[in-house]
């Protein structure tokens, strides 16, 4: 089992990414950033380039929507951090794609104990609010519910970022 595994957590702003880069960072050695994002639009073109300035030349990007457990099958070594920003939005693009979503999430699952290094991956939890008005959200959410709770129940860590603040719902700080 990989025991620097880290499954982050929490709600738009919440500093989850900020606090999944700081695990990532304090690392010496490569560090790997598997973006899932795809860019729709000049807006999210702006943040996407934002980001990767902030993060600087010490790491490499990766631009992956789809196929995760690929990415981190090439990325993931020993030595390396590796930061997956974020499996909400891969959840997005699986459903955008009519992807079999309870397959993909089942290999990801299966992979993530298996992998050498640190991992570190961010999602937005998405539950804690009302029952979405639409077919399309309430199955996204429901997703999103069970692929939080499959790799919570094989990361050795579970944090849960609000206001910024570090939450440990299961392990201890890395």
């Amino acid at each position: 089992m990989n025991a620097d595994l880290t499954l982050v957590l929490g709600g738009a702003r919440s500093g989850k990414s900020r606090y999944a880069e700081g695990l990532v960072t304090a690392l010496v050695g490569p560090r790997v950033y598997i973006a899932t994002s795809q860019i729709w639009d000049a807006e999210m073109a702006e943040r996407v380039a934002k980001h990767r300035d902030d993060r600087g030349p010490d790491w490499t990007t990766v631009e992956e929507p789809r196929d995760l457990t690929g990415a981190l099958r090439r990325h993931a070594a020993d030595g390396t951090g590796v930061l997956v920003d974020c499996l909400t939005l891969w959840l997005t693009n699986l459903m955008m794609a009519e992807a079999d979503i309870a397959a993909e999430t089942a290999a990801l699952v299966e992979l993530l104990p298996t992998l050498p290094g640190r991992v570190v991956l961010v999602s937005n939890e998405v539950g804690l609010g009302i029952v979405p008005d639409n077919a399309l959200a309430r199955r996204f959410r429901d997703h999103a519910g069970r692929l939080h709770q499959s790799i919570a129940a094989v990361a050795p860590r579970v944090v849960l970022t609000v206001a910024g603040l570090p939450m440990f719902v299961k392990g201890t700080p890395a």
